[in-house]
């Protein structure tokens, strides 16, 4: 069954589309969490970051980083968030790769707030975390 970005991308569903290619597609977030608010699909339906072939990941974040300056300029936002969630638990909802391009104006226009369990790590399990990610890196 097609996402929504699909039903957007075959012009089934209204969108405001800022940017097309073969690849990758950009429009306005409907929610428009800030002004300028854009999301960065892939043309393909990949479910998350783990289905985007390489190529089309490197290509889609330079469009990305495209829109991005399109919107600095557009709007002289003080700071940008990109945003990106892989799977329901970290908040995905729709299952089609995109990237949130969301322009910050003040401080607390939206709130992202990490929690920080730094002193709860030891310097054991700090180097045991790397160790992991290094042998799969391979």
């Amino acid at each position: 069954m097609d996402t929504i970005f699909t039903k957007i991308i075959k012009r089934e569903i209204p969108a405001y589309i800022i940017y097309e290619d073969d690849l990758v597609m950009a429009f306005l977030d409907i929610s428009q969490t800030t002004k300028g608010h854009t999301l960065v699909i892939t043309k393909n339906e990949y479910k998350d970051i783990f289905e985007v072939p390489s190529d089309v990941f490197m290509h889609l974040f330079k469009i990305v980083q495209k829109v991005s300056f399109a919107v600095r300029k557009a709007f002289n936002p003080i700071g940008l968030n990109l945003l990106n969630n892989n799977h329901e638990i970290a908040g995905q909802t729709v299952f089609h790769y995109h990237v949130h391009i969301i322009p910050r104006y003040i401080k607390d226009d939206i709130t992202i707030k990490l929690p920080n369990h730094m002193n709860d790590v030891s310097k054991d399990e700090f180097e045991l975390i790397k160790e992991k990610i290094i042998a799969e890196l391979s």
